[in-house]
């Protein structure tokens, strides 16, 4: 099956988005995000920043994927860099190309960059998506990978400098989606779910992220959101509504004034559900 990789590189229009404050706070319970700043529609939750691009990033993988590939879709990585915080009334104009494709034995990924800025052309954000198609092999690859955000092994030997467990709750993936715009079925419909494989619904991606976020404000920021610049994860294994996830955060050096710390998050079994993170948190 080969991809478009002719189209690589190639920007998407720019969107405009209003912010709204109401969908900021509805996007912090739908995420049980218990920072005041985004409970209250101060400031966006950091993951929040996916909403004004989500259109523009499946835009950008759909630009160079063949209609045959996407019944083997899942979401690999997700990688957001935060430059300016995202506040009530702001038009945020975002652009999305896929930069990359790569052809495995395991399969095809294909690698897209957002970018999210505000009126005045400022960066608001950056993000990078990585998405995995299973088994889809042969053809040709092109262009860029996506930012490195690998575990040091070598930390497991330590103490973790946090541990935070959170429990989702059984109605999550409805309020995430209706939240989040993301309304792919294995999140919402039980017997399509089982269709494709899984035990059932589970829990968006993007949502166990946010629950890390607002971990490491809570655990490694002194509870200040605008201390995280940088929040990266590999999606490993699917979270089910009412399980709760533990994750734990190891110190990985300081890096440009900005202090790394390298997680994973596990479920009740003890099997990875995210690997490869990475929170970096202004000194």
């Amino acid at each position: 099956m080969q991809f478009a990789i002719d189209k690589v590189g190639q920007w998407s229009d720019e969107q405009d988005f209003k912010v709204e404050a109401e969908r900021m706070k509805q996007y912090a319970a739908a995420t049980n995000d218990p920072i005041p700043a985004h409970a209250n529609g101060e400031l966006a939750p950091p993951v929040f920043s996916v909403v004004p691009v989500w259109d523009a990033m499946g835009a950008a993988v759909a630009e160079v994927t063949p209609a045959d590939a996407f019944p083997f879709v899942v979401h690999g990585e997700q990688d957001m860099y935060f430059h300016k915080p995202i506040v009530p009334g702001a038009v945020l104009r975002s652009r999305a190309a896929p930069i990359g494709i790569h052809v495995k034995q395991s399969g095809t990924t294909v690698v897209s960059r957002m970018e999210t800025r505000d009126e005045s052309g400022e960066l608001v954000n950056e993000q990078y998506s990585v998405t995995f198609f299973r088994g889809v092999t042969g053809g040709e690859g092109k262009g860029e990978s996506a930012p490195e955000h690998r575990f040091p092994e070598e930390l497991r030997s330590a103490d973790p400098a946090a541990v935070a467990e959170q429990t989702f709750d059984l109605d999550q993936t409805y309020r995430y989606s209706a939240a989040s715009g993301d309304k792919v079925p294995i999140h919402l419909d039980e017997e399509f779910a089982k269709s494709v494989g899984l035990p059932g619904i589970i829990i968006h991606g993007l949502c166990t992220m946010a629950f890390t976020s607002w971990a490491a404000i809570g655990e490694l920021a002194a509870g200040e959101p605008k201390l995280l610049k940088r929040l990266a994860v590999r999606f490993s294994k699917p979270v089910l509504p009412g399980e709760t996830m533990t994750t734990r955060f190891w110190p990985a050096g300081e890096r440009d004034g900005k202090t790394a710390y390298a997680f994973e998050s596990t479920n009740p079994a003890g099997d990875a559900v995210i690997k490869d993170g990475v929170a970096e948190i202004t000194i």
